[in-house]
């Protein structure tokens, strides 16, 4: 086993460590991906050019969709490092990195007993090592970190409050004998339980009723298929740490319910909470067994690995109930707390989403930390037998977040030229059209929302309106008093464009696959 902790003092490990935390901050420059991270951004930029820690806002108007964490990490990025893309992302990085680290500790809090048979604390160590490599090169954790959505600001604090409490309930049960329930001393530690209940806070503030509803139904779930009944430290903790997790909360929705009122409370939980839920309200259908093949690809390349220790855990509870017949049973893997905590974590979310009227890749992020525990528990199995297993592992990691930098620097720019409308708008600028207005013709453009803010026509409530005709531009130019404008359409209506005669000057700018951006003018 010794030969474990000596292989983290070689040169490979530290390279792997750096090069994780170069990957996670690499590339976050590149423009705005998909309809999400553009909005996001805009939102806080509007809250910071406004002063506002409050209230979110769209093109001027309130938006209510989510909650405030994102937002504040992007709002503080913008006033050190100004309005970017690197800054409205950067606060989704350190957030990818805590959630390893809370690995990390849930690694080093471990039971020997729970990794692999006979190990020392050294070697219990080094799998907290070990895990902390697999977390950081996990697709999953790598890809959402890059990104300016709420996916991975809600994981990270998610994740923080169930170690928090992984460590509270080990050092429950190594509390000695001789100690009486309900003394100061009955559970150990009450410093676990207060982080517990604090990130459990910070997870409302991060995506909203799932911050809460979450750790309580993990913890529960976990009690159960523990056989155990809580402790009473942790039942009266549920007093005081309820009151500890709604004091954080408060920090953003008692202001905005003073604020806003019932508005607030319908559109927020009422419609993006229990609608979003219940119904496919917001257009994203998919059927019940979609995040049964999701959630083990955001797992990838460790996928086997989660497979083979998914498998083992089964055949192991198996082994177990006929251990009597046979002679033989792996009870340990069938009542090891780290296994029985990690499936309790994983079940939570998967059934929760799964029952969900509207679902996204995203969504099920949360499950995956306790995915890649079960990963790294099989893995670190291997390690802990053959020196060739250990240099696999450690060459896979590595060459992961080569491969992304590689990606980064060559295959991901030209898809985020044609995702985004950054150049297209800089182009357009660099030719002298800086200010004027931006209309959608046969299309909108949410990467707009960012690239041309307050520049965008919108309809009554508040959405970007669409256009049909260039007539119909037209006429939205008369009635903004413009005379030059810019318009945005796909490619395959771009000859509707240039052959209306409704305009006295056509220039198109360019082209980038997705739209083409024209500009206009009446006379």
């Amino acid at each position: 086993m010794t030969k474990i902790k000596s292989a983290f003092r070689t040169p490979h490990f530290a390279f792997v460590a750096v090069l994780a935390v170069f990957t996670y901050f690499f590339g976050l420059w590149l423009p705005f991906f998909g309809p999400d991270e553009p909005r996001y951004a805009q939102v806080a930029r509007e809250m910071f050019e406004r002063g506002d820690w409050v209230t979110p806002m769209l093109g001027g108007l309130n938006w209510f969709e989510k909650p405030s964490l994102l937002y504040w990490t992007q709002i503080a990025s913008f006033n050190v490092f100004g309005v970017s893309e690197y800054a409205a992302r950067i606060g989704p990085a350190l957030f990818g990195l805590g959630t390893i680290a809370s690995l990390w500790i849930f690694g080093r809090k471990s039971e020997p007993s729970a990794v692999a048979d006979g190990l020392t604390n050294a070697t219990r160590h080094s799998f907290a090592n070990w895990l902390a490599v697999i977390a950081a090169s996990t697709l999953g954790i790598l890809v959402f970190s890059r990104g300016a959505s709420f996916d991975i600001t809600v994981t990270f604090p998610l994740t923080a409050a169930m170690v928090s409490f992984y460590v509270f309930d080990i050092s429950q049960q190594k509390r000695p004998v001789a100690i009486a329930p309900g003394s100061d001393q009955d559970g150990g530690s009450t410093l676990p339980l207060i982080l517990f209940y604090f990130f459990i806070g910070v997870a409302v503030l991060a995506k909203g009723l799932i911050g809460i509803v979450f750790p309580f139904a993990i913890v529960t779930l976990y009690h159960i298929l523990s056989w155990r009944r809580p402790s009473a430290k942790l039942v009266v903790s549920l007093f005081w740490g309820t009151l500890l997790a709604a004091a954080v909360a408060a920090t953003w929705y008692l202001p905005m319910y003073l604020k806003h009122g019932w508005p607030f409370i319908d559109e927020f939980f009422v419609q993006h909470h229990f609608q979003r839920f219940t119904s496919n309200k917001y257009q994203h259908p998919q059927p019940f067994y979609f995040y049964l093949w999701v959630l083990p690809l955001m797992t990838l390349p460790w996928l086997p690995f989660f497979f083979a220790g998914c498998w083992k855990v089964l055949r192991g509870i198996v082994s177990s109930q006929v251990s009597e017949t046979h002679g033989k049973s792996d009870l340990r893997i069938a009542s090891s707390p780290l296994l029985l905590f990690a499936f309790s974590w994983i079940a939570i979310p998967l059934a929760f989403f799964s029952l969900s009227g509207s679902k996204l890749p995203g969504y099920i992020l949360p499950a995956v930390p306790p995915a890649i525990i079960i990963a790294a528990w099989y893995i670190f199995g291997l390690v802990a037998e053959s020196g060739v297993w250990r240099k696999v592992i450690l060459g896979v990691a590595s060459a992961v977040f080569l491969v992304s930098i590689v990606l980064l620097v060559t295959a991901v720019p030209k898809f985020a030229d044609f995702d985004s409308v950054r150049g297209l708008i800089a182009d357009a600028a660099a030719r002298g059209y800086r200010d004027e207005r931006v209309f959608g013709l046969h299309t909108i453009s949410h990467s707009a929302e960012f690239y041309a803010a307050g520049r965008l026509l919108r309809d009554v409530n508040g959405q970007q309106k669409k256009l049909y005709s260039p007539a119909e531009v037209a006429t939205e130019m008369q009635r903004a008093n413009v005379r030059l404008s810019l318009v945005l359409v796909p490619p395959e209506y771009l000859t509707q464009l240039t052959g209306s005669s409704v305009f006295r000057r056509i220039e198109v700018i360019r082209s980038n696959g997705e739209w083409v951006i024209v500009a206009v003018a009446l006379d």
